[in-house]
């Protein structure tokens, strides 16, 4: 498997307007059009920034499913979606591809709605043999379902549903193909005893021997009730052709067929670099450099990973644990200093945080650092393993609010409802990267129960970083701004927003509080009262779904008889749907959660219209300006 080559021509490629077209061309044109179809896929993704790595590797493998199978009949099922560039490319939407990623153009993953060549939308791991068992089942129940053809990667087979799957599937014995992609690489390298064991299928093939595995190795796959065949070279389209077609000619049950692919395939600078070029901003082609921000701000990430390691530096008893997101979350800055107490699990959300937790029993002080979406996946495990027991596991949730490009399917919406609710859980948000650094110092020394605490993807707003994190009272937050008509009371990273519709609001003669809430469990009941006894109005703001913060608020005012007409009470959450991909600027202007649409509420909920110019609003009962309802100056 040498360098492939990259033609600067597509005229095959040109004549695609659908996979059937594919099955009329001879094996060396199919050859030919891999090539061309690596040439468009590294150049759409040069201009959009996106998942290159997975999708170069997988080139020949496209087009040889496509041309062998009755796809849109058949169904094909990416597993994650972040290796479907090719195949959005060979089915339709070619050009649409140019805005990849952006407003209005194709999600970075499989989606339903986009075509009818994606049966099933995809985007978080271990997905595809559930649902194309699903199907098979489908077809035989009688429904119009072809062949069902599921692609998963060695990263991606490491999470217990995919056994679950294969385990389900082999017990019924229907006839489904699932083709392993094996790249030995996830987004961050393979870890655990189920890579090695595909490496020692793999050692023969990948050293170039030509035998198809060490003799006298059952696979697991076999034990497990797959036809197992392979390892085969999965950048060698013919014989790929070759083995797709026995392989349909004769099979009956489920079969597993094992690829051995490259990431980045063809393209030198991401076959030297797997995991800077698995997810790229734009590049240049002939160097392989990335467009990179101007700004030296920190990012929330990095943040998060320099003030884990300093509380870790003078306490032996912090760890570290991710599944499959070392890079993503700051963890692999963690295991550069302590490689003994840095763990990454794998695709395996719900073992990472029932591992978190029996380290937490065992006296240690666990971080659980996972994205916000991802961390959903382990839902009961947080209620069963961590919640019920009281354990001190301490949750890093990255990702946290809306993330741009990658869309619905990454956004850390619903965190803070789902942990929120769950008794005896600490729940906070950083405002500012200077807050995080202080959260982490909190969460370190909290040992009364689980702790979590959110933050945002992307560059910090540029706050001064303080040399060490303090440890902040429990359930306490703080008024940033005083003023004595409105009270803007903010959760997470919003505050930015808050101060600047402070600004405009003052012009025209508004006066206004701003306070960070920090805790949204358990909530700064003081601090809510105060507001709300000495405004006019009161809103929430936060990064999160419809019943999380301000829910809590409003359920805690409800009980104390605080919404009987004493202040104008009003929510800004995101909006109660999935919002598609944009930059994260268009997002949170579409979902209505910036300085202007701020404003706008203050002045619809105060009724004053053109009236708001005139003079400042008399506050009954108030005089001077808010502190906190414990006398604390606004910090």
């Amino acid at each position: 498997m040498g360098q492939l080559s990259i033609p600067l021509q597509t005229p095959l490629l040109d004549a695609i307007q659908d996979p059937a077209d594919l099955r009329i061309l001879s094996d060396d044109d199919l050859v030919e059009l891999a090539g061309e179809l690596r040439s468009e896929t590294l150049s759409i993704v040069s201009e959009t920034g996106g998942h290159l790595g997975s999708s170069l590797g997988v080139i020949e493998l496209t087009v040889a499913l496509h041309a062998v199978f009755d796809t849109p009949h058949d169904k094909l099922i990416w597993d994650v979606g972040h290796q479907c560039y090719p195949h959005k490319v060979l089915t339709g939407r070619r050009d649409a591809m140019r805005r990849l990623r952006k407003k209005d153009g194709p999600s970075g993953f499989t989606r339903r709605a986009e075509s009818e060549h994606d049966p099933f939308g995809a985007a978080h791991s271990s997905t595809s043999i559930s649902a194309g068992l699903g199907f098979a089942v489908a077809r035989e129940l009688g429904a119009d379902v072809g062949d069902v053809i599921c692609v998963i990667g060695d990263g991606a087979l490491s999470a217990g549903m995919a056994f679950e799957a294969i385990n389900n599937a082999g017990a019924l014995g229907h006839r489904l193909f699932v083709i392993l992609n094996d790249n030995a690489m996830s987004i961050s390298p393979p870890t655990g005893a189920l890579s090695a064991h595909l490496g020692h299928l793999a050692t023969p093939a990948r050293a170039g021997t030509g035998e198809a595995a060490p003799s006298g190795v059952t696979s697991l796959f076999e034990q497990m009730g797959f036809s197992y065949h392979g390892p085969v070279d999965g950048h060698d389209l013919k014989g790929l052709l070759d083995t797709l077609r026995r392989l349909k000619s004769d099979t009956t049950g489920p079969v597993l067929l094992h690829a051995l692919t490259r990431k980045g395939a063809g393209y030198v600078h991401a076959e030297k670099a797997e995991d800077k070029f698995h997810g790229v901003s734009p590049f240049d082609i002939a160097t392989g450099a990335q467009a990179k921000s101007s700004s030296a701000k920190p990012s929330f990430t990095k943040v998060f990973a320099h003030a884990l390691i300093a509380e870790a530096e003078k306490d032996t008893r912090i760890v570290g644990i991710t599944a499959a997101m070392a890079a993503g979350t700051g963890i692999d800055l963690f295991a550069r200093c302590f490689p003994d107490r840095a763990f990454d699990v794998g695709i395996a959300e719900q073992h990472a945080v029932t591992f978190a937790a029996g380290l937490a029993a065992s006296g240690l002080r666990p971080f659980c650092a996972i994205y916000s979406t991802f961390l959903q996946r382990a839902y009961d495990q947080i209620v069963h393993d961590v919640a019920l027991q009281k354990l001190p596991v301490r949750f890093a949730i990255d990702r946290a609010g809306l993330v741009g490009a990658d869309g619905p399917t990454h956004a850390g919406t619903f965190d803070i409802g789902y942990l929120a609710n769950l008794p005896g859980f600490t729940v906070m948000a950083a405002s500012d990267e200077a807050e995080l650094v202080h959260m982490v110092a909190t969460a370190a020394a909290h040992d009364a129960g689980p702790i979590a605490f959110r933050y945002p993807r992307g560059e910090g707003s540029g706050a001064s970083l303080p040399a060490r994190g303090k440890i902040l009272p429990i359930g306490r937050g703080r008024v940033v701004e005083t003023g004595s008509t409105v009270a803007l009371l903010s959760f997470g990273t919003r505050l930015d927003q808050c101060l600047s519709a402070r600004q405009a609001l003052a012009s025209r003669g508004i006066s206004v509080t701003v306070a960070d809430a920090r805790f949204a469990k358990p909530l700064d009941t003081a601090l809510i009262e105060e507001l709300v006894s000495r405004h006019r109005l009161l809103i929430t703001i936060e990064e999160g779904a419809t019943g999380g913060f301000g829910a809590l608020v409003l359920h805690h005012l409800a009980g104390r008889g605080m919404l009987d007409g004493r202040c104008g009470v009003r929510t800004m959450t995101l909006p109660d749907s999935f919002m598609a991909h944009a930059s994260p600027e268009d997002m949170y202007r579409m979902a209505s959660l910036n300085a202007e649409h701020i404003e706008r509420l203050v002045i619809g909920a105060l009724d004053l219209g053109d009236r708001a110019h005139a003079s400042p609003l008399p506050f009954p009962g108030s005089e001077g300006p808010v502190s906190d309802a414990r006398g604390i100056a606004a910090e």
